[in-house]
């Protein structure tokens, strides 16, 4: 929803035009401008700085409400506050993805980022974030506080002071000088100049080039009309691609061959060896930019999760404590105290570490609950979720004692009572009779005795009709 606040403070808080150019065909551009002018001069520089800054600005933010405990996991997800509107959106033609690639591009490239402040005078809320040059910035030092304030010059070269709560600055700190920031690219300028230079010999070699190339000497001075005549013929004849390896025709002089080819230059060697130099610098190696000779796709895994854990989430960390440390502050001291800002991880799980880490909390658990532990407990203490035990809606202390007479049936005296079931009546002993009279075998040449009929036996001979 758009503030009614910002509907009412239409213009940008320092001028992005002038009024009249300054720039100078001539004029050779120095420090930070001269160290963001190069990205749109190397290739390795561009690939790099584009590569950062757009990972950088994908990754999403949250708003949190801080908890007591201190954990992360116990915060609670803020979903509307100014801050978080003005994070989203901080200005009317600004995204939040181009303002954080914006910066990240200044911070990559001089080592300093810049958001200007844009307030209505009716309320002291920020309202707008700006992105702007670093070299139109210039710090105020104070004697005794510090900073004073900060200075901004326009394109016309007007003068905008502005306070210190009028402005956001990130910095790669500088050993030198407190008050501004130093980048990997004003380590290696000296190189990138070479790989440019290099690039703009070969196409001029292309576009001017003659051949064959040397000196045209003459034994005696040339008048004005004979040297325009001869450099006049000269060009066309030979220069550009299109008369390249012409043979030279010379009416007067002689020619002196001054040639150097592009094998003579190893500008091939020399452009291997600028790529090197500015990769080591931002700390980026060739997988970083594509450059890979084989891939597969646990190779691919390890190089996303190696970039946003080395390279992207240093970034995401400088933005972080900025708005946490310079843009919450303008909201009141409540909002210091109970919020912060917290970007989502871009660093992408490790699937194979997590299941064995999975699989080595179960095989502990198991240990510890046939040791006799508690489950409940056991979860907890290894940081696996509670999980119930048995089938749905059964009674995890029932299903214990269960498993107990399972494994020792010894206690189901003791246990099964407590299970709920009736333990059945011990059988009573048989009564003593009187002893079995112990039959000798009979004597040799007795008569046998008849055989012994079974009951069964003497009831049906009792039923027989006779």
């Amino acid at each position: 929803m758009k503030s009614p606040l910002r509907t009412l403070f239409n213009r940008t808080p320092v001028p992005y035009v002038g009024t009249r150019n300054l720039s100078l065909p001539w004029r050779q551009p120095t420090g930070a401008e001269a160290q963001m002018r190069a990205m749109g001069s190397v290739g390795t520089l561009f690939a790099i700085v584009n590569r950062t800054s757009t990972a950088t600005s994908q990754v999403e933010w949250k708003l949190w409400r801080k908890a007591v405990s201190g954990l992360d996991e116990d915060r609670v997800e803020v979903t509307s506050h100014a801050a978080l509107d003005l994070w989203n959106k901080p200005n009317r033609f600004y995204t939040r993805q181009e303002n954080v690639e914006t910066v990240q591009q200044h911070i990559d490239l001089t080592g300093e980022g810049w958001w200007v402040i844009s307030r209505n005078p009716r309320s002291p809320l920020p309202l707008e974030l700006w992105p702007v040059r670093p070299d139109r910035m210039q710090p105020i030092p104070h004697p005794t506080e510090f900073l004073t304030g900060y200075m901004y010059t326009g394109p016309a070269g007007e003068q905008i002071p502005l306070r210190a709560d009028e402005v956001i600055q990130l910095r790669m700190p500088n050993p030198l000088d407190p008050y501004r920031g130093m980048g990997p690219v004003q380590a290696i300028l000296t190189d990138l100049d070479s790989a440019r230079y290099s690039a703009e010999w070969n196409k001029n070699f292309f576009l001017n080039g003659a051949e064959p190339g040397g000196v045209i000497q003459v034994d005696k001075r040339l008048s004005d009309d004979e040297f325009d005549e001869l450099t006049a013929r000269w060009n066309e004849q030979h220069k550009g691609v299109a008369n390249a390896h012409r043979v030279a025709l010379i009416e007067q002089g002689q020619w002196v061959d001054r040639k150097l080819s592009q094998r003579d230059m190893q500008f091939a060697e020399l452009r291997s060896v600028s790529r090197d130099v500015i990769r080591e610098a931002f700390g980026i190696p060739k997988f970083a930019l594509g450059d890979v000779d084989d891939v597969n796709r646990a190779t691919a895994e390890a190089s996303k999760a190696w970039f946003a854990e080395y390279l992207t989430v240093p970034r995401l960390e400088r933005i972080k404590a900025a708005l946490n440390n310079d843009l919450l502050p303008l909201y009141g001291p409540e909002a210091v105290r109970t919020l912060e800002f917290d970007y989502c991880s871009p660093v992408p799980a490790d699937s194979e570490a997590e299941n064995a880490a999975l699989t080595a909390k179960s095989a502990a658990v198991q240990a510890l609950v046939s040791a006799g532990a508690y489950g409940p407990e056991v979860l907890a203490a290894v940081g696996l979720p509670e999980i119930p035990f048995g089938q749905p809606g059964a009674d995890p202390n029932r299903e214990l004692l269960i498993k107990l007479v399972t494994t020792a049936p010894a206690l189901a005296p003791l246990i099964l009572p407590m299970l709920g079931f009736e333990l059945p009546e011990p059988p009573t002993p048989p009564e003593p009779g009187p002893a079995p009279v112990q039959q000798l075998p009979p004597e040799p040449g007795a008569r046998q005795p008849a055989a012994t009929l079974s009951v069964f036996d003497l009831a049906r001979a009792q039923r027989a009709p006779r």
